[in-house]
């Protein structure tokens, strides 16, 4: 197992099963689970934070608890890889909590402003009990704002960086210091900072071999084909790819289709989950070109891009071009156009996204516990009605954090921190005496 050292206190990452009595089973519902390739009507079977497994009919015991699912899916939770959920000056809105209302599990937000205070201020709110498990990309102007060199920051990166260092180059809070490597990528946007190109030459050097995400903001083709010059080879993901064809810098179609000629083995992408709806975005934010919604379907069902994210949400102040509330419909959508299959679809939002954040961070335990249904899976599920296209139930690591749109309160204590070594139980941030000797926030 891995540790991370906060205050010097050993804080591993925790993955055996809470000793929790009863179970928790959603029954006859039509579980759809692409990596184990399941597709029918099981019951599923919960103990404490783990999926025990599928069965054609389980008899729940008296201390149980069971869940009608009949007429609804079963799917893996939804893990969205782009997902503003608190960024800046979120005061007067929450959309975290509307995220777990809207079936998702696991949300990573990429605010381009995020420093490397960012994984302490969340993780902290972490501890302190959320509903779904979170975690943050850094600014790419912050991570090179420091001292650092590159050595040092794929040490931090990798979680070896000495404290000494730390302290001399990084920060002078040692909260700060502690927990900076709880990252799970870098956010380059051209609209928060226009960087000169030796920049970007270090966060490609520093993210491939810190094997961590290297996400752009894709809104102009020129931009991203510059970066896939820069890149040499080395992998970067194209965040929203599908804003190229809302013609903000020129011709709708061509912009898309020079983005999506990019896409290979080493550079990804991903497509907003509102822009492959019926109104080709959201009524607040940038549309799609009618011509470029059909090439992302051909995208889709070539199997070029695999992921789909919200980048919501829509209420926040700090919004994105898309909504947590139009994943499932989305899913729903590819399937019903025949762009891909049920289970396909299903996968852009649950084990490709596992797969991904394992393929560029090196950790197999996210493709392992994320992103499906098989046994000794995190019990990461969402529950959703396929006529009305929306969430029913949301459980995160075992415990049912919202049906039908409410946020249950005994359900905060749920999430997890999320970062590249996997899923933090605790970061330390949050049990910070009010009151004691420690560095100045």
């Amino acid at each position: 197992m891995y540790n991370r050292e906060f205050n010097n206190k050993s804080n591993p990452l925790e993955f055996e099963y809470p000793s929790e009595k009863g179970r928790l089973i959603l029954k006859g519902g039509r579980v759809v689970d692409p990596k184990n390739k399941v597709d029918g009507i099981f019951d599923v079977e919960v103990v404490g934070d783990r999926v025990v497994g599928l069965g054609a009919e389980i008899v729940p015991a008296s201390a149980d608890r069971t869940v009608d699912c009949t007429g609804l899916v079963v799917m893996p939770g939804i893990i969205d890889i782009h997902l503003h959920i608190g960024d800046l000056f979120d005061i007067s809105n929450n959309p975290l909590m509307k995220a777990a209302k809207e079936g998702v599990t696991t949300a990573l937000s990429p605010g381009a402003g995020n420093t490397f205070m960012s994984p302490s201020l969340l993780g902290a709110e972490s501890d302190r009990g959320l509903p779904i498990n979170t975690g943050v990309y850094i600014g790419a102007a912050a991570a090179l704002a420091t001292r650092l060199t590159n050595d040092e920051l794929v040490a931090l990166i990798e979680g070896g960086l000495d404290s000494e260092t730390a302290s001399l180059k990084l920060s002078g809070n040692t909260i700060t210091n502690s927990t900076a490597g709880n990252m799970i990528g870098i956010k380059e946007h051209k609209g928060h900072f226009i960087l000169p190109d030796e920049a970007i030459e270090r966060l490609f050097d520093i993210t491939s071999r810190g094997k961590t995400i290297f996400m752009t903001h894709t809104q102009q083709a020129e931009h991203a084909e510059h970066l896939a010059r820069l890149s040499k080879g080395r992998p970067f993901h194209l965040g929203h790819a599908t804003a190229a064809g809302c013609g903000s810098f020129g011709d709708a179609v061509s912009e898309f289709e020079r983005v999506l000629s990019l896409v290979d083995s080493n550079i990804t992408a991903e497509f907003v989950s509102s822009m492959l709806l019926e109104n080709y975005g959201r009524h607040d934010g940038l549309k799609i070109n009618p011509r470029v919604q059909e090439s992302a379907f051909k995208a889709l069902s070539d199997k070029k891009v695999k992921l789909l994210v919200s980048d919501g949400q829509s209420a926040a102040v700090m919004k994105g071009f898309g909504n947590s509330a139009d994943n499932i419909p989305a899913i729903f959508r590819l399937s019903s156009l025949g762009v891909l299959s049920l289970t396909d679809a299903v996968a852009t939002m649950t084990s490709e996204a596992a797969g991904f954040l394992s393929l560029r961070t090196g950790n197999e335990i996210f493709s392992e516990k994320f992103g499906h249904l098989g046994k000794g899976a995190y019990a990461n599920i969402t529950v959703a009605d396929p006529n009305v296209k929306r969430c029913v139930y949301t459980v995160v690591n075992g415990k049912i954090v919202s049906f039908d749109e409410n946020v249950i309160h005994s359900g905060f204590s749920a999430g997890r921190f999320i970062c590249k070594y996997g899923a933090l139980k605790k970061t330390g941030a949050g049990d910070i005496n009010l009151y004691g000797k420690h560095s100045e926030i």
